[in-house]
């Protein structure tokens, strides 16, 4: 009875999660199930709200007029997630809610941005086997391959978001970075690693196929293969959960080196210009670096990161993506829309500098991040690849570590409305983030 009593009781868990950036701010909403809290159920929940201005790519519309800037309020990400040890050796996690929602687009009419869906994130289950060596899962997951980014924590980026290329497969044949598939994950003295085999969703409903040029095979029923494993040569971070740091925000040190792949067999089709049908393989790979470490008594720090990313998804395969696009016409390229994920070589950086404490609470932050995108199918009349340059600089200001910070980022964004004469257009973004 004294048990059942206990599992009504809400508490908060003394334990401090260091890897927020803010020492003094307990684990979060917790519901305790035995005396000494090793089986709880924890609750998360995040929003993540912007104010946005943008210089539209040439040629974008709005109701059949051109647009040329736009400025509107949104929603980025709105979620809820909550977990549950109910033993020493199983783990239940569920992860739902709502993305990219402006007065636009988001919602459940194309038309508007109004009612938007909320859908399963994540919706799987956990059994250790051995203890830090291995635990095998299954359900709607996010241990993915390829990259630490591919598995990053939407709480704690350092840059105002993810670079999105990242997340290769994002909404075709995964379900917003999310797999139905079987998992194993573990820890083999300092090696980190996650392993998965996914059964991938349908993409390409439309069945489209073009000359010359990939797009996801509708009719492929292979499962895909992924994994990423890193190397801890400093402090050990926690793989409870799938979902790894951007920064720690000088509470932590920690230096590492990772490599992954995601392959999946005849995921890719094209036509010849013979007329036959061609299917490829999906084969992404990457291999990066992630430093974060305090500098001084003064309680400074750095933080970067540094990728490589070759991915091959068939024949001059370019997907151009725009978030929380302002404009409905004007083609793939319209609004702030930028080529993104395609066949060819990523390379990416982001570097911050957390600034010495000055005996406040609220801490600043300084970033840069840049991408370097070199695609296969982005070529101009004379034959040579375009690259695709991206610039972001911006400033974090933790008011209670990435519990409540409020974030300004501007990004020169490369404009490919005409490859033969790229300019750029400017980016302005304010995001105010509180999570518990």
């Amino acid at each position: 009875m004294k048990h059942l009593l206990l599992f009504g009781a809400i508490s908060l868990c003394v334990s401090k999660v260091i890897g927020q950036g803010y020492p003094n701010y307990d684990i979060g909403l917790k519901i305790k199930l035995n005396e000494d809290g090793s089986k709880y159920i924890r609750f998360i929940t995040w929003h993540q709200v912007w104010i946005k201005y943008n210089q539209n790519n040439d040629g974008s519309t709005l109701a059949g007029k051109p647009i040329n800037e736009s400025y509107d309020i949104s929603l980025r990400r709105s979620r809820f997630l909550t977990y549950s040890q109910l033993g020493d050796r199983f783990l239940i996690l569920t992860h739902f809610g709502i993305n990219n929602q402006n007065t636009f687009s988001g919602g459940v009419s194309s038309a508007n941005g109004k009612k938007p869906q909320m859908f399963l994130h994540d919706a799987y289950v956990d059994y250790t086997v051995f203890k830090r060596y291995l635990n095998i899962g299954a359900g709607l997951h996010y241990w993915n391959g390829v990259s630490r980014m591919a598995n990053a924590s939407t709480l704690n980026f350092m840059s105002q978001d993810a670079p999105i290329f990242n997340w290769y497969n994002i909404d075709k044949s995964d379900q917003f970075a999310r797999y139905l598939g079987i998992f194993a994950k573990g820890k083999i003295g300092k090696l980190d690693y996650r392993l998965a085999a996914n059964d991938p969703f349908q993409a390409n409903e439309a069945k489209a196929i073009a000359t010359d040029v990939s797009d996801y095979n509708p009719y492929c029923r292979t499962w895909s293969t992924a994994g990423y494993i890193h190397y801890e040569f400093w402090d050990e971070e926690s793989n409870l959960l799938p979902y790894m740091v951007g920064t720690y925000v000088g509470t932590k040190k920690v230096f590492n080196i990772g490599v992954g792949f995601d392959h999946w067999k005849n995921g890719m089709w094209h036509r010849t210009a013979a007329g036959d049908t061609v299917t490829q393989d999906q084969l992404q790979l990457g291999a990066d670096v992630f430093l974060d470490m305090p500098l001084s008594a003064k309680k400074d720090a750095i933080t970067f990161y540094g990728s490589y990313m070759n991915y091959n998804f068939g024949k001059n395969y370019v997907r151009s993506i725009g978030i929380l696009n302002t404009a409905d016409g004007g083609g793939a390229l319209r609004g702030n829309a930028v080529p993104t994920i395609g066949t060819g070589q990523i390379f990416y950086g982001q570097l911050g500098y957390l600034l010495p404490n000055f005996g406040l609470t609220t801490r600043f932050q300084v970033y840069g991040a840049y991408s370097h995108s070199r695609f296969e199918g982005l070529r101009n009349a004379a034959d040579r690849l375009v690259p695709v340059n991206t610039i972001d600089a911006g400033l974090n200001v933790f008011l209670a570590g990435h519990h409540s910070k409020i974030t300004l980022n501007y990004r020169a964004r490369p404009d490919f409305t005409n490859i033969e004469r790229i300019n750029y257009k400017n980016e302005l973004t304010l995001q105010f983030m509180i999570y518990l």
